[in-house]
């Protein structure tokens, strides 16, 4: 049986479905992860075939308004639009669609009768529970919570009504709009399994039927590798350093970021390691060293804390290794994760990317290494991600639905 998963966006919203993909592979599916160029050597490391996404990421590096991330999602989309009818051939059996590429993969199965799953890493659907995870907002009550939620969908449908317009078009399809193809999918209890642990988002009690929240996927990592022969010597010439990187975030801002990096780790007393990223963060010296991208599996449990920009993987990653952290959200969905950390005590109150000081990022790198409640609240969370089996759940959901 031939599983077609359609994921783009950053590494962080794609990484994660290469270890899903692995998982349905040794169930024996024939998995392929479709998806933009930059990540076709991700996939093709994890044994998965790829297939090419048009679209190009890196542009989205330096947005950090709510205004600014909508046009380039309204662009990015348009462009990944324009050849998603070639996705999918006619030996597809199965798609799963991420939250970026549901509202497109929804017009493939209506073409093609192919079943479909939606396959999030981030909550959606409106709920009393939490305001939508786009707005960075606080709770404004369970009523205002879900009526912002629903605003929040349909700002999300404004950003696809051109790409789903020609891609109907094209699909010889009548014309919908992205409002209605989400109430069809709704009303039809489309199920979407959630790869995220209840740790962070235990499942809203007022979702409908077929959302369920699985567990995390983590990505595909093959069991030698190492960590560079640099690196593995600094970690083990002084006490557990922290590490500091925005991921996919903050391009442009290198320098400046790297000085308060590096004056935050020295006036807290502690070694660091600074991960460049899009940003370029780069620093020289006996207590800082300067790494590219590694495995955060295998990093990450060996570190005294984490300063991350609250994407959905990297705040997983940390908990996972029972590491607390510092948050420093950029835009989207990280004020959203970084408030979920520092709720359940596994990470300290969010400085906003636009209030970073070497001042403030040193004071709670201090509270957050130097005290142990952040530490004891990241451990426990760990346990918990530990009885959690999130791409076995999606087997199993995908067992059903494939054989029932």
């Amino acid at each position: 049986m031939r599983i077609l998963i359609a994921a783009a966006g950053s590494r962080g919203d794609v990484a994660p479905y290469t270890g899903l993909g692995a998982e349905l592979c040794r169930a024996g599916y024939d998995v392929t992860l479709a998806t933009t160029d930059t990540f076709a050597p991700l996939v093709r490391d994890a044994g998965l075939g790829f297939r090419r996404l048009p679209a190009d990421t890196r542009v989205r590096g330096s947005v950090t308004g709510n205004r600014e991330l909508m046009r380039t999602a309204a662009a990015f989309i348009t462009e990944l639009g324009q050849g998603f009818a070639d996705v999918m051939d006619d030996g597809t059996d199965l798609l799963l669609l991420s939250a970026t590429t549901a509202p497109l993969g929804w017009h493939l199965t209506e073409a093609t009768g192919t079943p479909s799953l939606g396959v999030y890493l981030q909550p959606t659907a409106p709920t009393g529970d939490f305001p939508p995870v786009v707005t960075g907002s606080r709770s404004l009550g369970r009523p205002a919570n879900r009526a912002t939620g629903r605003f929040a969908l349909r700002m999300a449908d404004r950003v696809y009504e051109q790409a789903a317009a020609k891609l109907r078009h094209r699909l010889h399809l009548p014309p919908a709009s992205p409002s209605q193809m989400r109430r069809r999918q709704e009303r039809a209890n489309w199920p979407i399994l959630h790869g995220f642990s209840t740790a962070l988002v235990p499942r809203p009690s007022d979702w409908r039927a077929g959302l369920e929240v699985v567990g995390n996927w983590w990505p595909h990592q093959e069991p030698s590798e190492t960590l560079p022969t640099d690196l593995e010597d600094f970690l083990r010439a002084g006490p557990r350093p922290v590490l500091i990187g925005f991921g996919s975030m903050a391009a442009g801002d290198g320098e400046r970021l790297s000085e308060i990096a590096v004056q935050a780790l020295r006036r807290a007393g502690l070694r660091g390691i600074l991960q460049a990223g899009s940003a370029g963060l780069a620093a020289d010296g006996n207590d800082v060293l300067t790494i590219g991208d590694v495995s955060h599996a295998l990093l990450f449990p060996r570190l005294a804390a984490v300063v991350h920009h609250g994407g959905a993987g990297t705040s997983a990653a940390a908990l996972r290794a029972g590491v607390p952290a510092v948050t420093v959200p950029v835009t989207a969905d990280q004020p959203f994760w970084a408030g979920r950390l520092a709720a359940i005590g596994a990470a300290t109150d969010p400085i906003p990317f636009r209030s970073l000081t070497a001042e403030r990022l040193a004071d709670s790198l201090h509270r957050v290494v130097k005290q142990q409640t952040h530490s004891r609240a990241a451990a426990k969370a760990a346990q918990h991600l530990m009885t959690e089996n999130g791409a076995g759940q999606a087997l199993k959901a995908i067992q059903q639905l494939t054989e029932g």
